[in-house]
Order: structure tokens, then C-alpha cells, then sequence
């Protein structure tokens, strides 16, 4: 039987963080800390990252100068294992 593609989707994170000098993005597509993405800051303090996903929820946060933090526009927010929250990105 052939197995069908998974499309993946091109998402943008951001993040202003004006005085961080390092802003990492992880989540359940990254392993979290095993492979995380450096996000690129531009001159006005916004960090972005760009990755492909497959479609379905997929959860993350950022690792701003070694601080787990959340994304404060993200809605979507589902419990963790550690008492605080993921923030939760739905690609469709």
C-alpha cells in the first residue's frame, strides 16, 4: 500500500524580546532542548524563526538567555508536566 506525503506548512514564530541577546524556539518538534531553533532578531527586537510542520497541533516555547518563556500572542495554551503551560500551535 503507498504511503501518502504529509504536506508540511511553513509557520513563523515570533517573540519581541528587546534586550535578549538569545532567543531560542523548542517544542515537541524539536525534542525540545535536544534540537533548537535560534531565532534571528531584527533591528526593532522582534526574533523570528520559520520551520516546516505537519498538520496538527504541535506544542512550543522559547528559551529566551536560558529562561523558559511563554509566547504572549498565543491563545492556545494546554497543561504540561511541570504545572506551568505549552503554548500550542494548531497547523492545519
Amino acid at each position: 500500500m503507498a504511503r501518502e506525503a504529509t504536506t508540511l506548512k511553513k509557520q513563523t514564530f515570533r517573540t519581541t524580546e528587546t534586550a535578549a541577546t538569545s532567543v531560542l524556539l523548542v517544542g515537541d518538534f524539536t525534542d525540545w532542548q535536544q534540537r533548537p531553533i535560534k531565532m534571528v532578531k531584527d533591528s526593532g527586537g522582534v526574533w523570528t524563526a520559520t520551520v516546516k510542520l505537519p498538520p496538527g497541533t504541535h506544542n512550543y516555547l522559547f528559551i529566551v538567555d536560558g529562561q523558559w518563556c511563554d509566547d504572549p500572542e498565543c491563545a492556545l495554551r494546554v497543561p504540561n508536566p511541570y504545572g506551568g503551560y505549552n503554548m500550542a500551535r494548531q497547523v492545519t
